[in-house]
C-alpha cells in the first residue's frame, strides 16, 4: 500500500494542532539512533537505591562572580587596585588590579556560611545548601561554557544533561515533558543547551517562554475541534503509522513518534493546569514574588509535585548576569529580582516534603575574575567560582572547597563540571560510567571520560 501524502504532510492538514509542538526532533526525519521499543518515556529503574527523583537547576547565565556573591575574599579590600601577585592565570581579555567587593557578607545561619547581602533570602535557607566554592571549567566563555555545563563538552553535538536523566530514568507523567525548560527567549546558544543531540527525540527538552497557561505551548489546544474528533483523528494517523511499523519490523523510532503524539493528545489538559500558578493560593505566589522569574520558580515547583524528571530555569534570555561594565549595580538588581524566588521554592519544597527527592542546583557557566574590568566590572573567570545545591541528599549547611585568597582559582577539593554532573547522576541512582550511548563507533556519556563523584558533600 501507498500513500498519496505522508505521514508528516497527513499531520500538518489535520488541524490537530499535534504537529506544531515543540517535538521536531521526534519528527524529523534525520537518521537518529533508536529507543527500545516499549514506551521510551516510562519510569524506569536507577542502577541503584536514588537519593532524589527531580532536579531543578537555576541556571544564572551570564556568570555571576563567586567573590560577590558566596565566596568572600578579605583580601580583595586589603590589596584593592593592587596588581595580583604572581597570578599568572590568564583571562579572557586584560584586566586591572584586584577589585574589593561593593556589597558586605554575613554570616547566616547555625552553620555560619558567610553569604552576601544581596541575598539576604537565600542566606536565611543556608542551613539546607552546599555550596561548593571550588569549581572550575575548562573556557572562559559563554558558548562553550554554557555547553559544557549543559552537555558535558564544549562542542554542540552533545545531549543534555536532562536528555541524560529521561534517557536513563524516563519520567513519572506521561502527560507531560520529562524534561521542561523555561527560559523567556533563548540564552546564548539556544536550543543546543537542551538538545537531546544524537539519543532518540523523545528526549530533548521542551523549551518554554511565555508562562500564560493559554499560551504555554503554541497550538496546544485547537478551538475548532472536539477533544472527541482529535482523538478520531489522532487515531487514523496512528492506525497508518502502526501500518507502516508493521512493514518495517524493529524501526523502534516510529514507535517513539507514535508515543509522542499521544503524549501530545494528553498534554493537552495537564501543560495548562500546570503552569496555571492562578491556581496556587495568593500567600505562596506572593512569597515567590512578582515577574517571569519567579513564575518560573513557582511553575518548576508545580511540574516536579506533577513528576517532572528534571526542569531548568534560566534566569532571562542572553547572558543577563554578565557584568563587564558594573558588577555593583548589575549583581544587586539581578539578585533582588530572584533572591525572594530561589529562597520561596527552596522554603516551599521542603514544606510540602519534595526537598529531600528534588536536587536543586543554583549556578553559572562560570565565575568572575577577582581582577577588574573597566572601573568596576569583572571579566569571565573558568578557573574558580561557586555554585551551589540543596535537598536531593545533600548536605546542607556545608562550604565545600576552596579558591585562593583573591577568589582567582579553585585550590582546595577542587570540583570540575564534570564532577559535579557525576555527582548529580549518583543522587538520581545513576552510574555515570554505566550511563552510556552507542553512536558512531563508541560510547558517549555526560561525562565524557572523566568525572568523579564528591561524596563528601552527600548525606
Amino acid at each position: 500500500m501507498t500513500f498519496p501524502i505522508s505521514r508528516r504532510e497527513l499531520l500538518a492538514r489535520s488541524g490537530t494542532g499535534l504537529g506544531l509542538l515543540g517535538l521536531a526532533g521526534l519528527l524529523g526525519d534525520r537518521a537518529v539512533a533508536r529507543p527500545p521499543a516499549a514506551n521510551p518515556l516510562a519510569a524506569r529503574a536507577a542502577h541503584f537505591a536514588p537519593k532524589a527523583k527531580h532536579v531543578i537547576h537555576l541556571f544564572m547565565n551570564g556568570g555571576p562572580s563567586q567573590v560577590d556573591t558566596f565566596d568572600p575574599k578579605p583580601s580583595l579590600e586589603k590589596y584593592h587596585g593592587q596588581q595580583p601577585p604572581g597570578a599568572g592565570l590568564r583571562t579572557e581579555r586584560r584586566t586591572g588590579g584586584l577589585y574589593k567587593s561593593p556589597f558586605a557578607f554575613k554570616r547566616c545561619g547555625q552553620s555560619g556560611i558567610e553569604v552576601s547581602e544581596i541575598f539576604p533570602e537565600i542566606g536565611k535557607c543556608i542551613d539546607d545548601i552546599c555550596v561548593v566554592r571550588s569549581m572550575h571549567t575548562d573556557i572562559p566563555n559563554h558558548e562553550p561554557g554554557l555547553l559544557l555545563m549543559t552537555c558535558g563538552n564544549t562542542q554542540p553535538i552533545r545531549p543534555s544533561m536532562g536528555s541524560w536523566l529521561l534517557y536513563g530514568l524516563g519520567t513519572e507523567n506521561q502527560n507531560l515533558p520529562g524534561f521542561v525548560v523555561l527560559c523567556p527567549g533563548k540564552p546564548v546558544v539556544g536550543p543546543a543547551l537542551w538538545n537531546n543531540s544524537f539519543l532518540p527525540g523523545v528526549f530533548q527538552g521542551c523549551h518554554i517562554q511565555n508562562l500564560d497557561p493559554k499560551r504555554v505551548i503554541d497550538h496546544i489546544r485547537n478551538g475548532n475541534l472536539t477533544p472527541a474528533t482529535q482523538r478520531q483523528q489522532l487515531d487514523l494517523l496512528n492506525g497508518l503509522n502502526r501500518m507502516h511499523l508493521e512493514r518495517r519490523a524493529g524501526d523502534d523510532q516510529l514507535d517513539a513518534r507514535i508515543q509522542s503524539l499521544e503524549m501530545a493528545f494528553r498534554m493537552q489538559t495537564e501543560a495548562t493546569d500546570a503552569f496555571d500558578v492562578n491556581k496556587e493560593p495568593v500567600r505562596v505566589r506572593e512569597q515567590y514574588g512578582k515577574g517571569y522569574f519567579a513564575d518560573a520558580c513557582l511553575s518548576a515547583r508545580r511540574l516536579v509535585e506533577r513528576g517532572v524528571r528534571m526542569v531548568q530555569v534560566f534566569y532571562g534570555n542572553g547572558q543577563p548576569w554578565d557584568d563587564h561594565g558594573d558588577v555593583a549595580n548589575g549583581h544587586r538588581n539581578k539578585a533582588k529580582d530572584s533572591d525572594k524566588a530561589v529562597a520561596a521554592l527552596l522554603r516551599d519544597l521542603k514544606a510540602r516534603g519534595l526537598l529531600d527527592e528534588t536536587l536543586v542546583l543554583w549556578g553559572g557557566e562560570f565565575g568572575r575574575t577577582p581582577t577588574s574590568e573597566g572601573s568596576n566590572g569583572r571579566d569571565h573567570n573558568n578557573h574558580g567560582f561557586s555554585v551551589w545545591m540543596a535537598g536531593g541528599g545533600v548536605k546542607g549547611g556545608m562550604a565545600y572547597g576552596a579558591t585562593d585568597e583573591f577568589g582567582f582559582a579553585a585550590v582546595e577539593k577542587k570540583v570540575h563540571v564534570h564532577d559535579l554532573h557525576a555527582t548529580i547522576l549518583h543522587q538520581l541512582g545513576l552510574d555515570h560510567e554505566k550511563l552510556t550511548y552507542h553512536y558512531s563507533g563508541r560510547d558517549f556519556r555526560l561525562t565524557d571520560v572523566s568525572g568523579v563523584v564528591v561524596k563528601d558533600i552527600l548525606k
